[in-house]
């Protein structure tokens, strides 16, 4: 029993936030980056379509936000990489996580440094017919293929891509990444294996019991996480954050690597919203806390 309780877990937590569905009712595609709900106010909505360097698709998209003065100056920016989460895509903190409204109001109010926000689609797809302009998983298959391949190539494919396209300051001290659930898994590993790209790490409610497929990508990349965890803090994260809500079916998981963080000494903080696994008093609070803390030597320039 003890081993299905993830699989459990992972059935209610889906039902509870509205993502299993049948196909048949509504299908999903990740939309345009810019909806009719609202219009950004404080940056500039871009989408590129970047090649990938794994097995999958030729191409994918990711949007990027960029202050609205970018156009105009020559400062260079830091970046915020920010994941969805299973069954999403890189429009879901679009569509569903405020992120527009939250960005735009905090930079408005003086209360986040201006950065690159940067949504890429983090999902694993067979090839260009699979992918489909990034069709919306089915909640198994999202989480069985989260076995490192994507993963694997998202410094190279992604980040190195941004710092040549866009006026980033490509180091450590300027890049943040940060997901829900999935996106919070992917991002611990993300910033363990590169322990020299992220200052600042952020999961919020992080599925941290991963049952994906075997693959040549999987042992290499989501393996030996304390080892690798110990050679990121020997040189720690400015900010390491971890969130979760009081009633999310996440947050066992999330306050024993807490617990662990805190048992080798680890510095990062802890922090419990009042939602479960959800948007609403969740995700989108914790991705507005997570950006008023990164990049703060930028807000006293």
């Amino acid at each position: 029993m003890r081993k299905l309780f993830p699989l459990i877990a992972l059935v209610l937590s889906l039902t509870s936030c509205g993502v299993v569905r049948m196909r048949s009712s509504e299908k999903y595609l990740p939309g345009p980056a810019i909806r009719d709900d609202y219009t950004p106010q404080e940056g500039i909505v871009e989408e590129v379509h970047y090649p990938g360097s794994v097995p999958g698709p030729l191409h994918r998209r990711m949007i990027i936000y960029l202050p609205k003065d970018y156009y105009s100056s020559n400062e260079r920016y830091p970046v915020f990489y920010l994941l969805h989460g299973a069954r999403g895509y890189e429009t879901s903190w679009i569509r569903k996580g405020r992120v527009y409204q939250t960005t735009d109001s905090l930079w408005r109010e003086g209360k986040a440094a201006e950065c690159l926000i940067v949504m890429p689609n983090v999902n694993q797809y067979n090839d260009e017919e699979d992918y489909e302009g990034g069709r919306f998983k089915d909640a198994f298959e999202s989480i069985l293929e989260v076995d490192g391949v994507v993963e694997s190539a998202f410094v190279h494919d992604v980040v190195n891509l941004v710092d040549s396209l866009y006026r980033t300051i490509p180091d450590k001290e300027h890049r943040a990444i940060a997901g829900l659930s999935i996106g919070g898994y992917q991002s611990i590993f993300i910033s363990a294996n590169h322990p020299d790209m992220f200052d600042y790490v952020g999961a919020y409610s992080p599925y941290m019991w991963c049952m994906s497929k075997p693959s040549p990508y999987r042992r290499k990349f989501f393996g030996r996480l304390y080892s690798k965890l110990k050679v990121q803090f020997q040189d720690p994260p400015q900010g390491y954050y971890l969130y979760a809500g009081k009633w999310d079916i996440m947050r066992p998981t999330t306050v024993k690597f807490h617990e662990k963080l805190e048992q080798r000494g680890y510095p990062h903080t802890y922090q419990k919203y009042p939602g479960s696994h959800d948007w609403p008093n969740g995700w989108i609070e914790e991705f507005g806390d997570m950006l008023q803390k990164v990049f703060k030597d930028r807000l006293e320039q």
